[in-house]
């Protein structure tokens, strides 16, 4: 197999492997945790095989995705990877509330690095926007965490074009984290063109549609009860068969190619630009080098186009989340001047 490229993410001087791993899956949302064992040998394996640039979050588990990852990160694997988790989403007492205060900021922080196990975050996202925080307060502090040592660079999720400027504004924000994919396009209209002008690195998740792109509609019939996607709105019925003629267009291509259509899907997230890289996550191994495989397909401008065309607005029917989820079209802060600290 070809050697993952390496890239520059953002222009603060991250460099990662062309491709990541997201492993939220392994131990949270989609299903029952995976055995950890299997876990650890394949995070193993994609470092062994070039993927170094590794995706968690504090709220995966909760914590248990991080403890994971240190189990993962002994014996000199640490020093070979890019690690990037998140913080934001807290579920003390069993209630979800999104967090951007300083005190808060903080917490989740010394929380992340004792569980990872390791003195300094890669890359530190702030995984939802707190809507009742001014985005400048939250930056503030994650800018101290950078002077101490505890992060090196900083990151968004789910940030609204103005949000990213303003957070810009207080310290370079090196990447931002959004769903692209096939079937996640609305991130190109505004939110794109503002990483690109800023110089910050794009990160794309659930770039097979949350692995729709692998298996199509009969991906909902392997679902455990717990499985988030369920809930989908995508995946539900009455947009399921809508959605199928796009997945259908896909394989079409894909079989013409000599690739597999989430190969395909992937390698048009990578057609993006050499600002973007797409995390896919994965709990076997065979599926992670199938992933690989998608950085040496090749596509033409024809074939973009073709396939930009069947995945059009009307191409695919519901929303990306339930709609009390937060996401970048809710997460306007308050401006600076109204915040007054507790």
């Amino acid at each position: 197999m070809a050697a993952v490229r390496r890239m520059k993410l953002g222009s603060q001087g991250l460099e990662v492997s062309a491709q990541g791993l997201g492993c939220m899956g392994m131990s949270a949302f989609y299903g029952p945790p995976k055995p950890e064992e299997e876990m650890v040998a394949l995070i193993h394996h994609a470092v062994n095989s070039g993927i170094t640039f590794l995706d968690t979050s504090d709220v995966y588990g909760p914590h248990t995705n991080e403890i994971l990852l240190s189990k993962a990160l002994k014996d000199g694997v640490r020093g070979r990877i890019e690690l990037a988790t998140k913080f934001g989403i807290d579920f003390t007492d069993g209630k979800r509330e999104i967090r951007g205060d300083p005190a808060y900021v903080r917490a989740a922080c010394e929380g992340s690095l004792k569980r990872l196990g390791v003195g300094c975050i890669d890359l530190y996202y702030q995984h939802r926007v707190d809507t009742r925080v001014p985005i400048e307060i939250t930056m503030r502090e994650l800018k101290k965490l950078v002077e101490e040592g505890k992060i090196k660079y900083i990151g968004l999720s789910e940030a609204s074009a103005s949000t990213i400027r303003r957070a810009h504004a207080v310290h370079p924000i090196t990447a931002v984290q959004l769903e692209w994919s096939l079937w996640s396009r609305d991130v190109e209209e505004d939110i794109v063109p503002t990483c690109r002008e800023l110089g910050i690195g794009i990160v794309a998740y659930s770039p097979l549609g949350r692995g729709f792109f692998s298996l199509g509609p009969k991906l909902t019939e392997q679902l455990a009860d717990n499985d988030f996607r369920k809930h989908l709105p995508r995946f539900q019925k009455e947009n399921l068969e809508h959605n199928k003629k796009l997945f259908d267009r896909v394989n079409e291509i894909a079989a013409k190619k000599g690739c597999t259509p989430s190969q395909l899907a992937l390698a048009w997230v990578h057609h993006q630009g050499d600002d973007v890289c797409p995390i896919p996550g994965t709990t076997k191994i065979a599926n992670l080098n199938q992933n690989m495989g998608a950085l040496s397909v090749k596509l033409t401008p024809e074939e973009m186009a073709e396939l930009e065309f069947i995945a059009s607005a009307d191409g695919v029917k519901g929303d990306r989340y339930m709609s009390n989820f937060a996401t970048y079209e809710n997460s306007e802060t308050p401006p600076l001047s109204s915040w007054k600290a507790e």
